[in-house]
Protein backbone atom coordinates (compact mmCIF):
# COMPACT_ATOMS: atom_id res chain seq x y z
CA UNK A 1 0.00 0.00 0.00
CA UNK A 2 1.02 3.31 -0.79
CA UNK A 3 2.65 5.64 1.92
CA UNK A 4 -0.57 8.01 2.80
CA UNK A 5 -0.06 11.63 3.22
CA UNK A 6 0.60 12.90 6.69
CA UNK A 7 -1.76 16.04 7.41
CA UNK A 8 -0.95 19.25 9.58
CA UNK A 9 -4.15 21.34 10.52
CA UNK A 10 -3.00 24.64 11.83
CA UNK A 11 -5.82 25.58 14.66
CA UNK A 12 -6.79 22.53 17.04
CA UNK A 13 -10.50 24.17 17.33
CA UNK A 14 -13.24 22.43 16.27
CA UNK A 15 -12.91 22.44 12.56
CA UNK A 16 -9.22 21.01 12.71
CA UNK A 17 -9.99 18.58 15.25
CA UNK A 18 -12.85 17.53 12.86
CA UNK A 19 -10.49 17.27 10.06
CA UNK A 20 -8.07 15.05 11.83
CA UNK A 21 -11.08 12.26 12.71
CA UNK A 22 -11.85 12.14 9.03
CA UNK A 23 -8.20 11.94 8.06
CA UNK A 24 -6.81 9.83 10.79
CA UNK A 25 -10.19 7.43 9.92
CA UNK A 26 -8.93 7.04 6.64
CA UNK A 27 -5.41 5.99 7.76
CA UNK A 28 -3.55 9.28 7.69
CA UNK A 29 -1.37 10.67 10.32
CA UNK A 30 -2.35 13.98 11.12
CA UNK A 31 -0.53 16.77 13.07
CA UNK A 32 -2.95 19.19 15.01
CA UNK A 33 -1.01 22.47 15.61
CA UNK A 34 -1.87 24.76 18.21
CA UNK A 35 -2.06 28.30 17.11
CA UNK A 36 -1.96 30.02 20.16
CA UNK A 37 0.92 30.73 22.44
CA UNK A 38 0.42 28.76 25.68
CA UNK A 39 2.90 28.19 28.26
CA UNK A 40 3.60 24.30 29.40
CA UNK A 41 0.63 24.01 32.10
CA UNK A 42 -2.06 25.65 29.65
CA UNK A 43 -0.89 23.07 26.12
CA UNK A 44 -1.37 20.23 28.67
CA UNK A 45 -4.44 21.25 29.34
CA UNK A 46 -5.51 21.99 25.80
CA UNK A 47 -4.17 18.77 24.68
CA UNK A 48 -5.86 16.78 27.48
CA UNK A 49 -9.06 18.35 26.15
CA UNK A 50 -8.08 17.38 22.52
CA UNK A 51 -7.89 13.62 23.37
CA UNK A 52 -10.96 14.00 25.46
CA UNK A 53 -12.83 15.19 22.43
CA UNK A 54 -11.61 13.13 20.09
CA UNK A 55 -11.88 9.84 22.09
CA UNK A 56 -15.62 11.02 22.61
CA UNK A 57 -16.57 11.89 19.09
CA UNK A 58 -14.31 8.54 18.28
CA UNK A 59 -16.66 6.27 20.95
CA UNK A 60 -19.70 7.89 19.41
CA UNK A 61 -18.91 6.76 16.03
CA UNK A 62 -18.16 3.33 17.16
CA UNK A 63 -21.71 3.47 18.70
CA UNK A 64 -22.97 4.01 15.29
CA UNK A 65 -21.39 0.85 13.93
CA UNK A 66 -18.37 3.21 11.70
CA UNK A 67 -15.61 1.36 13.95
CA UNK A 68 -14.94 -1.05 16.61
CA UNK A 69 -14.14 0.28 20.10
CA UNK A 70 -10.99 -1.72 19.87
CA UNK A 71 -10.03 0.74 16.59
CA UNK A 72 -10.76 3.90 18.55
CA UNK A 73 -6.97 3.83 19.99
CA UNK A 74 -5.49 3.05 16.53
CA UNK A 75 -7.52 6.30 14.95
CA UNK A 76 -6.51 8.03 17.93
CA UNK A 77 -2.93 7.62 17.32
CA UNK A 78 -2.48 8.63 13.77
CA UNK A 79 -3.06 12.13 15.66
CA UNK A 80 -0.49 14.40 17.63
CA UNK A 81 -1.03 17.70 19.05
CA UNK A 82 2.11 20.34 18.86
CA UNK A 83 2.58 23.28 20.64
CA UNK A 84 2.52 26.46 18.49
CA UNK A 85 6.62 26.43 19.30
CA UNK A 86 7.44 23.07 17.57
CA UNK A 87 5.43 23.71 14.35
CA UNK A 88 8.41 23.55 12.27
CA UNK A 89 9.45 19.21 12.08
CA UNK A 90 5.40 19.44 11.36
CA UNK A 91 4.62 21.63 9.05
CA UNK A 92 7.74 20.59 7.47
CA UNK A 93 7.28 16.99 6.78
CA UNK A 94 3.01 17.86 5.90
CA UNK A 95 2.57 17.34 1.86
CA UNK A 96 -1.24 18.81 2.57
CA UNK A 97 -1.40 21.88 5.44
CA UNK A 98 -5.13 23.36 6.70
CA UNK A 99 -5.23 26.87 8.09
CA UNK A 100 -8.34 27.10 10.68
CA UNK A 101 -7.84 29.69 12.57
CA UNK A 102 -10.70 31.90 13.28
CA UNK A 103 -11.70 34.29 10.46
CA UNK A 104 -9.83 37.45 10.88
CA UNK A 105 -7.65 38.61 8.68
CA UNK A 106 -4.60 39.19 10.91
CA UNK A 107 -4.50 35.61 12.56
CA UNK A 108 -4.66 34.62 8.82
CA UNK A 109 -1.64 36.20 8.01
CA UNK A 110 0.16 34.90 10.76
CA UNK A 111 -0.74 31.76 10.31
CA UNK A 112 0.35 31.45 6.53
CA UNK A 113 3.58 33.42 7.10
CA UNK A 114 4.20 30.58 9.92
CA UNK A 115 3.03 27.95 7.14
CA UNK A 116 5.25 29.73 4.47
CA UNK A 117 8.37 29.79 7.07
CA UNK A 118 8.53 25.86 7.52
CA UNK A 119 6.36 24.34 4.81
CA UNK A 120 7.95 22.34 1.99
CA UNK A 121 7.21 24.44 -0.72
CA UNK A 122 5.66 21.26 -2.80
CA UNK A 123 2.93 21.32 0.29
CA UNK A 124 -0.72 21.67 -0.56
CA UNK A 125 -1.59 24.69 1.06
CA UNK A 126 -5.74 25.11 2.18
CA UNK A 127 -7.77 27.59 4.00
CA UNK A 128 -10.93 26.37 5.85
CA UNK A 129 -12.29 29.95 5.67
CA UNK A 130 -15.77 30.24 5.25
CA UNK A 131 -16.01 34.07 4.76
CA UNK A 132 -12.62 35.19 2.97
CA UNK A 133 -12.06 34.93 -0.47
CA UNK A 134 -9.04 32.52 -1.50
CA UNK A 135 -7.63 35.60 -3.64
CA UNK A 136 -7.98 37.50 -1.05
CA UNK A 137 -5.57 35.37 1.00
CA UNK A 138 -3.27 34.03 -1.92
CA UNK A 139 -1.00 37.05 -1.30
CA UNK A 140 -0.47 35.89 2.51
CA UNK A 141 1.44 32.54 0.98
CA UNK A 142 4.71 31.76 -0.48
CA UNK A 143 4.61 29.81 -3.59
CA UNK A 144 0.50 31.01 -4.03
CA UNK A 145 0.24 28.58 -6.89
CA UNK A 146 -0.17 25.87 -4.09
CA UNK A 147 -3.04 27.85 -2.21
CA UNK A 148 -7.08 27.75 -2.84
CA UNK A 149 -9.96 27.73 -0.19
CA UNK A 150 -11.23 24.35 1.05
CA UNK A 151 -13.88 24.78 2.92
CA UNK A 152 -15.23 22.17 5.18
CA UNK A 153 -19.05 21.38 6.49
CA UNK A 154 -19.77 20.76 10.36
CA UNK A 155 -19.49 18.32 11.62
CA UNK A 156 -16.51 17.76 8.90
CA UNK A 157 -15.85 13.76 10.29
CA UNK A 158 -19.28 13.00 8.75
CA UNK A 159 -20.82 16.02 6.17
CA UNK A 160 -19.29 14.33 2.30
CA UNK A 161 -18.57 17.73 1.29
CA UNK A 162 -16.02 20.10 0.83
CA UNK A 163 -16.08 22.91 -1.35
CA UNK A 164 -12.69 24.02 -3.42
CA UNK A 165 -12.43 27.04 -4.26
CA UNK A 166 -9.13 28.27 -6.19
CA UNK A 167 -7.65 31.62 -6.44
CA UNK A 168 -6.71 33.13 -9.57
CA UNK A 169 -2.69 32.03 -9.16
CA UNK A 170 -3.95 28.81 -7.93
CA UNK A 171 -2.21 26.01 -10.39
CA UNK A 172 -5.04 23.53 -11.55
CA UNK A 173 -2.67 20.57 -10.73
CA UNK A 174 -3.13 21.81 -7.03
CA UNK A 175 -7.09 21.61 -6.78
CA UNK A 176 -6.85 18.21 -8.91
CA UNK A 177 -4.39 16.75 -6.35
CA UNK A 178 -6.18 18.21 -3.23
CA UNK A 179 -9.83 16.86 -4.89
CA UNK A 180 -8.13 13.41 -5.70
CA UNK A 181 -7.15 13.19 -1.84
CA UNK A 182 -10.40 14.30 -0.21
CA UNK A 183 -12.06 11.56 -2.50
CA UNK A 184 -9.86 8.74 -0.98
CA UNK A 185 -11.22 9.50 2.31
CA UNK A 186 -14.65 9.50 1.13
CA UNK A 187 -15.33 13.03 0.94
CA UNK A 188 -17.42 14.57 -2.13
CA UNK A 189 -15.25 17.52 -3.19
CA UNK A 190 -17.40 20.40 -5.74
CA UNK A 191 -14.95 23.59 -7.25
CA UNK A 192 -16.34 26.75 -7.42
CA UNK A 193 -15.37 30.16 -8.42
CA UNK A 194 -13.74 32.66 -5.73
CA UNK A 195 -17.29 33.81 -4.59
CA UNK A 196 -18.62 34.99 -1.35
CA UNK A 197 -20.84 32.21 0.15
CA UNK A 198 -19.06 29.48 -1.71
CA UNK A 199 -22.37 27.42 -2.80
CA UNK A 200 -23.67 25.79 0.13
CA UNK A 201 -23.28 28.97 2.01
CA UNK A 202 -24.97 31.28 -0.39
CA UNK A 203 -28.01 28.70 -0.65
CA UNK A 204 -28.65 27.98 2.71
CA UNK A 205 -28.61 31.65 3.30
CA UNK A 206 -31.28 32.64 1.27
CA UNK A 207 -33.52 29.39 2.19
CA UNK A 208 -32.43 30.10 6.24
CA UNK A 209 -33.67 33.56 5.94
CA UNK A 210 -36.81 32.77 4.30
CA UNK A 211 -37.44 30.22 6.85
CA UNK A 212 -36.93 33.23 9.37
CA UNK A 213 -39.44 35.07 7.74
CA UNK A 214 -42.20 32.74 7.47
CA UNK A 215 -42.12 32.80 11.17
CA UNK A 216 -41.70 36.52 11.11
CA UNK A 217 -44.66 37.15 8.96
CA UNK A 218 -47.03 34.11 10.52
CA UNK A 219 -47.55 32.28 7.61
CA UNK A 220 -46.89 29.27 10.24
CA UNK A 221 -45.66 27.91 13.26
CA UNK A 222 -41.51 27.24 13.47
CA UNK A 223 -42.18 23.64 14.00
CA UNK A 224 -44.24 23.16 10.98
CA UNK A 225 -41.57 25.06 9.02
CA UNK A 226 -39.29 22.78 10.09
CA UNK A 227 -41.35 19.33 9.15
CA UNK A 228 -42.02 20.85 6.35
CA UNK A 229 -38.11 21.49 5.02
CA UNK A 230 -37.42 18.08 6.51
CA UNK A 231 -40.31 16.02 4.98
CA UNK A 232 -40.72 17.83 1.45
CA UNK A 233 -37.72 20.27 0.99
CA UNK A 234 -35.10 17.88 2.22
CA UNK A 235 -36.12 14.86 1.58
CA UNK A 236 -36.24 15.33 -2.12
CA UNK A 237 -32.97 17.72 -2.66
CA UNK A 238 -31.37 14.59 -0.46
CA UNK A 239 -32.33 12.47 -3.91
CA UNK A 240 -32.23 15.53 -6.44
CA UNK A 241 -29.58 17.99 -6.95
CA UNK A 242 -31.91 21.65 -6.99
CA UNK A 243 -30.98 21.87 -11.06
CA UNK A 244 -31.81 18.24 -11.49
CA UNK A 245 -34.96 18.78 -9.51
CA UNK A 246 -35.46 21.79 -11.87
CA UNK A 247 -35.37 20.00 -14.97
CA UNK A 248 -37.00 16.82 -13.27
CA UNK A 249 -40.25 18.84 -13.32
CA UNK A 250 -39.91 21.33 -15.78
CA UNK A 251 -38.14 25.01 -15.98
CA UNK A 252 -41.59 26.14 -16.77
CA UNK A 253 -42.60 25.77 -13.77
CA UNK A 254 -40.18 27.07 -11.82
CA UNK A 255 -40.55 30.20 -14.19
CA UNK A 256 -43.57 30.43 -14.01
CA UNK A 257 -43.92 30.03 -10.14
CA UNK A 258 -41.48 32.44 -9.85
CA UNK A 259 -43.42 35.37 -12.07
CA UNK A 260 -46.16 34.27 -9.46
CA UNK A 261 -44.10 34.80 -6.28
CA UNK A 262 -42.88 37.87 -7.79
CA UNK A 263 -46.18 39.74 -8.45
CA UNK A 264 -47.81 38.37 -5.14
CA UNK A 265 -45.31 39.70 -2.65
CA UNK A 266 -44.02 42.26 -4.89
CA UNK A 267 -40.37 40.72 -3.99
CA UNK A 268 -37.90 40.75 -6.54
CA UNK A 269 -35.78 37.77 -4.52
CA UNK A 270 -38.18 35.66 -5.85
CA UNK A 271 -37.90 36.15 -9.40
CA UNK A 272 -36.33 34.26 -12.26
CA UNK A 273 -33.12 34.83 -12.87
CA UNK A 274 -32.14 35.27 -16.92
CA UNK A 275 -30.52 32.07 -17.37
CA UNK A 276 -34.08 30.43 -16.28
CA UNK A 277 -36.30 32.89 -19.17
CA UNK A 278 -33.17 31.68 -21.42
CA UNK A 279 -33.07 27.94 -21.03
CA UNK A 280 -37.24 28.91 -21.59
CA UNK A 281 -36.54 30.81 -24.76
CA UNK A 282 -34.21 27.93 -26.15
CA UNK A 283 -36.60 25.26 -25.75
CA UNK A 284 -34.02 23.40 -22.30
CA UNK A 285 -37.10 22.84 -19.91
CA UNK A 286 -35.41 19.67 -18.93
CA UNK A 287 -36.54 15.82 -19.22
CA UNK A 288 -38.76 16.26 -21.71
CA UNK A 289 -36.49 18.11 -24.11
CA UNK A 290 -33.17 16.55 -23.31
CA UNK A 291 -31.69 19.26 -22.18
CA UNK A 292 -32.44 21.46 -19.18
CA UNK A 293 -29.16 22.84 -16.45
CA UNK A 294 -27.99 19.37 -17.50
CA UNK A 295 -27.69 17.31 -20.46
CA UNK A 296 -30.26 14.13 -20.85
CA UNK A 297 -29.77 13.27 -24.36
CA UNK A 298 -29.35 9.54 -24.72
CA UNK A 299 -30.21 8.99 -21.31
CA UNK A 300 -32.22 5.93 -20.33
CA UNK A 301 -34.85 8.47 -19.05
CA UNK A 302 -37.04 5.79 -17.77
CA UNK A 303 -34.38 3.69 -16.08
CA UNK A 304 -32.68 6.82 -14.38
CA UNK A 305 -36.84 8.07 -13.46
CA UNK A 306 -36.35 4.64 -11.72
CA UNK A 307 -33.59 4.85 -9.94
CA UNK A 308 -34.22 8.32 -8.61
CA UNK A 309 -38.20 7.42 -7.62
CA UNK A 310 -36.38 3.73 -5.83
CA UNK A 311 -33.71 6.33 -3.88
CA UNK A 312 -36.98 8.37 -2.59
CA UNK A 313 -38.33 4.81 -0.91
CA UNK A 314 -35.08 4.16 0.49
CA UNK A 315 -35.38 7.64 1.92
CA UNK A 316 -39.02 6.87 2.92
CA UNK A 317 -38.17 3.86 4.76
CA UNK A 318 -34.59 5.60 6.81
CA UNK A 319 -36.95 8.31 7.88
CA UNK A 320 -39.33 5.89 9.16
CA UNK A 321 -42.18 7.27 6.73
CA UNK A 322 -43.41 4.46 4.21
CA UNK A 323 -47.04 4.80 4.05
CA UNK A 324 -49.51 2.40 5.37
CA UNK A 325 -50.85 -0.18 3.61
CA UNK A 326 -54.84 0.02 3.70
Amino acid sequence: MAQREVIAAVGAGRMGRGMAIAFAYAGHEVVLIDAKHRDSAGFDALCAQVDAELRGTLGMLSGFGMLSETEIDSVLARIRTVALGDCASALAGAAVIFEGVPEVMEAKRDAFAMISEHASAEAIVASTTSTILSNDLQGFVTHPERFLNAHWLNPAFLVPLVELSPGEKTDPAVTARLKALLERIGKVPVVCAASPGYIVPRIQALAMNEAARLVEEGVASAEDIDKATKYGFGFRFAILGLLEFIDWGGGDILYHASNYMAGATGEDRFAAPQIVKDNMAQNRRGLRDGQGFLDYEGLDLPAYQNDRLSAFVAMLRHMDKMPPKG
